[in-house]
Parts: C-alpha cells; sequence; structure tokens
C-alpha cells in the first residue's frame, strides 16, 4: 500500500505525496480512474480546467462515496485568466466543474497569459503560414500582476494554499520582488531525464514544496518516455516492482509530490503501492540522465497551435518571439 505519507507546506496544510494526474485522459476515461482511485485510497487528485474533464472528476468523486473533506483537491488558472480581474471568476467555474465550493491548492497552470475571451486557446495563423500558434495577450498582465490577484483569493475562502506550476528559478524571483506570500507548491516536469538542480535548490531554500507530472514521462514529441528506459525495467525487476513503481519510489526519493496519470484501474492501483528503492538502485537511475542526456518533453513552443514564447530558456525556444514578463 501507500506509505500515506503527507507533505506539509509552507503554510501549514497537508497534502499527500501520491496523487491521481488527471492530465491526457480521453473523455469518458476520468470518473471511472478518479473513482477508482479514491476507493483504493488515494486522497490528492489534480485537475486542470484546460483538461475539459472536471465535470468528470466530480462525477468520480461523487461515485467513490469519499467525503470531500477526506481529499486534497488541486485545479489551476488557465491562461485565458490571468488579467487580475479575471482570476477569481476563474476559479468559481473551476469550482462549479469540480462540485465543490473550495480547493485544497489553486495553481497558476503557466507563466503565459493569453488573449481574454470565451476560447481556452485562442489561436490564429501563423505569419509565415506554417501553421497555427496560440494568441499571446502581449501587453497584459505580468506574471506577478496575475499572482497578487491569486494570492487575494486566499481571504476568500475558496482555495486553501495558492501555487505555480511550470515556473523557473527566474520566474520565482520576479513574485519575490513584488510579494510577501511564497508560493506553496511549483508543479513541474519531473523524472530522471531531467533534474533541475537550481530550481530544486531554489525552491528548498524558499521553502516551495515541489510536484512532480509526468513521472514516468510523456510521448509528446515522440521520444522513448522514461518509464520505458532499459535501466528502469532492470531496477523494476530486481525490485519485483513494476517500472512506474520504480520512478514513483525514485520521485518520493528526491522529495517531490508525485502525480502519475493513469485510467486503467490496475495501474492506478499498482502505482498506490508504493516501494522502497535502496541508494544503489536510486542512483542506477539517476544514471540514466548521462548517457541517454537531458530530456524535457514538454516544451509549448512545439505544440499545435505554437506558443511563441520561450518559458524554459531551452535552446530549442531560442527562435521563440517572446519571453516571460
Amino acid at each position: 500500500m501507500s506509505f500515506n505519507k503527507s507533505i506539509t507546506l509552507n503554510n501549514g496544510v497537508k497534502m499527500p505525496q501520491i496523487g491521481l494526474g488527471t492530465w491526457q485522459s480521453n473523455p469518458g476515461e476520468v470518473e471511472r480512474a478518479v473513482e477508482t482511485a479514491l476507493k483504493a485510497g488515494y486522497k490528492h487528485i489534480d485537475a486542470a480546467v484546460i483538461y475539459e474533464n472536471q465535470n468528470e472528476v466530480a462525477e468520480g468523486i461523487r461515485a467513490s462515496g469519499v467525503p470531500r473533506s477526506e481529499i486534497f483537491l488541486v485545479s489551476k488558472l488557465w491562461n485565458n485568466s490571468h488579467r487580475p480581474e479575471l482570476v477569481e471568476a476563474d476559479l468559481d467555474n473551476t469550482l462549479k466543474e469540480l462540485g465543490v465550493d473550495y480547493l485544497d491548492l489553486y495553481l497558476i497552470h503557466w507563466p503565459v497569459a493569453f488573449q481574454p475571451g470565451q476560447a481556452l486557446s485562442p489561436k490564429r495563423a501563423r505569419a509565415d503560414g506554417s501553421g497555427e500558434e496560440a494568441i499571446i495577450d502581449v501587453g497584459g498582465p505580468s506574471i506577478t500582476d496575475t499572482w497578487k490577484a491569486v494570492t487575494a483569493l486566499l481571504k476568500t475562502n475558496k482555495v486553501k494554499a495558492v501555487g505555480v506550476s511550470n515556473f523557473t528559478v527566474k520566474h520565482l524571483e520576479e513574485l519575490a520582488k513584488s510579494s510577501d506570500v511564497v508560493p506553496a507548491v511549483n508543479q513541474i516536469e519531473a523524472h530522471p531525464l531531467l533534474v533541475q538542480d537550481d530550481l530544486i535548490e531554489y525552491c528548498a531554500k524558499k521553502n516551495i514544496h515541489l510536484t512532480a507530472y509526468s513521472p514516468l514521462g510523456q510521448n509528446l514529441t515522440g521520444k522513448t518516455p522514461v518509464i520505458a528506459h532499459k535501466v528502469v525495467a532492470e531496477v523494476a525487476e530486481k525490485a519485483k516492482a513494476t517500472t512506474a513503481q520504480v520512478l514513483i519510489a525514485w520521485g518520493v526519493s528526491k522529495g517531490y509530490s508525485v502525480i502519475p496519470k493513469s485510467v486503467t484501474p490496475d495501474r492506478i492501483k499498482s502505482n498506490f503501492q508504493q516501494v522502497e528503492l535502496d541508494q544503489a538502485a536510486l542512483d542506477k537511475i539517476s544514471g540514466i540522465v548521462k548517457t541517454d542526456g537531458r530530456t524535457r518533453y514538454n516544451v509549448p513552443y512545439f505544440y499545435n497551435p505554437r506558443w511563441d514564447i520561450d518559458i524554459f530558456g531551452e535552446d530549442s525556444e531560442k527562435a521563440a518571439t517572446h519571453k516571460v514578463w
């Protein structure tokens, strides 16, 4: 079973370390996944309006019979609502979709503002005719403007904690210049092929907890996900565990909370059966980046429609027109 460990955030709120992710889950799959997870003992569910399945999350919660008070529920402010006057309305919409009156944690999903409006991802043709691009709210609110509006939500009793997602050290430093409220959480892509030492060190110093999304890797770019790596398979075989259990254990060893996504009942259950790895096994997994190279799977510059903005400072983003402001 799960070790049932919780993380105490910087405002005293406790968050279960293992959760269920709901990103990239097809319509019709999420309700059953959430119900299965909660009945299996999960207490932490990660959602977002852009996943377009929060109504299913709500149905899964209801079907599980688990009281709302026993669930740590996370959702996120989407890019088209970064203007301060839109922030609380975006939260209210999420609360309505989820069928609840508060969130345990509310995050700024990306340090990127889109043109406001009904479209979650407003788009237009690229100037070079090579495809489509998201319409960025150039001249719109800065990340500090949006953060101030998000922190104001703490006074409404609609959220217990606030944080960010996909923020770099530079972005976090910008928030610190204008606000005394330190993000409780920074949710980031984290797995053995993407260990961001500078970010880990900064967040530890500032008491910002890191949640690892895509802890098993992704197939967004066609690159082989880390879960398919032969070294991970070797460690799993020796530990008599699944490859997913091994990668979750690696993330836990780093102090992350971990939110693997699955819609398969057996995998949902096995992902919650935590295992412990010895240091030699952990070191072996950590070493694969030396042979395979650093890999960030989730770079919106390569989305379709493209986000024409440099978010992470990766070499692959250098051609982007905009930078986070």
